[in-house]
């Protein structure tokens, strides 16, 4: 397969095979969607970030050899915006894609990635040689400031100043390897009504001195589900409107929920957190907070994922 050039000449393109899946859902067309790039060998940086926004989801993985023997692999992550240190519906959904390609062998319950932020254990439950459940390991939470300005967040949101205080609780930056700033409101309603204003959150982490590329609104009011909170993420920083489903938050979230109290310790490796439900895919993210006696010493976020198809590119 081939094209040619602006002189007619016949140009041989290498074929890049994916795997397009659906994450932390067990069901097709609901998740997140994932192109997993199983042998990315010979695309510079520049390409993987073109190719992430010819594809148009939120992320895309890219799979090298390992390059150091604490790793299984070596995977690059890229939003369409740039390139990621970690991120969890990638490391959940990649897993099942290297099992998927027999790259994992069956039965293996331990993968380590190399990620930017570096080795990223993932633990993965079978039904015979099938994947059925991943759990992803991330860094141990760093709680930023706490944004006291609780009318300028609820206008970088687009919701009245006191669906935040109702709740309670603080305004954040948590960081599990990636920063977010969590925004707490009272109701799934409200959630689902919020409209980020973009200039205003830029104001807003500016003047507190946190990060402004991504924003997660959540509501622990309860539910027709099982779900600890209602959750939506938006991205701007990051290239991507809103995400359905952000591994990458879930631990911070899981960490900030356990710190303020949301969460009893005896309930803190049982956390779900409902997200994508406003656009139409219904995401579920499992969080796993491990507690010793100096405060929180393992976090995990964990799911499931689906196959829902494979590509080539030709580049």
């Amino acid at each position: 397969m081939g094209g040619t050039n602006r002189a007619g000449e016949f140009i041989m393109s290498r074929r890049y095979r994916y795997l397009h899946l659906d994450v932390f859902t067990g069901e097709k067309f609901g998740g997140n969607p994932l192109a997993v790039f199983l042998d990315a060998r010979g695309l510079p940086a520049e390409t993987m970030q073109a190719v992430t926004r010819e594809m148009n989801f939120s992320e895309s993985t890219f799979i090298l050899p390992a390059e150091r023997p604490d790793t299984d692999i070596r995977m690059r992550i890229f939003t369409p915006g740039r390139e990621m240190p970690m991120a969890g519906h990638p490391t959940v959904g990649s897993t099942f894609a290297l099992a998927f390609a027999g790259v994992i062998p069956a039965g293996r319950r331990r993968w380590t990635f190399g990620l930017n932020v570096g080795p990223t254990p993932v633990d993965i439950d079978w039904d015979g040689d099938r994947p059925i459940f991943a759990w992803m390991t991330q860094q141990r939470p760093a709680f930023g400031p706490v944004v006291t300005d609780v009318e300028a967040a609820a206008h970088a949101i687009g919701v009245e100043a006191e669906a935040i205080r109702s709740t309670r609780l603080p305004v954040q930056e948590v960081s599990c390897g990636v920063p977010f700033v969590f925004i707490p409101l009272a109701t799934r309603a409200q959630v689902d009504a919020a409209s980020p204003n973009l200039d205003g959150f830029d104001r807003l982490c500016a003047a507190a001195g946190v990060d402004n590329h991504a924003m997660f609104v959540f509501s622990r009011e309860p539910g027709p589900d099982d779900a600890t909170v209602y959750s939506r993420m938006f991205a701007p920083g990051l290239g991507v409107h809103e995400d359905p489903a952000t591994g990458a938050a879930s631990g911070p979230l899981g960490c900030y929920l356990v710190r303020h109290h949301v969460v009893a310790p005896d309930q803190a490796d049982a956390i779900l957190s409902l997200q994508g439900v406003k656009m139409g895919r219904p995401s579920r993210v499992h969080i796993a907070i491990g507690l010793d006696c100096d405060g929180i010493a393992l976090v995990q976020v964990g799911g499931e994922a689906v196959l829902v198809g494979e590509g080539e590119l030709f580049l």
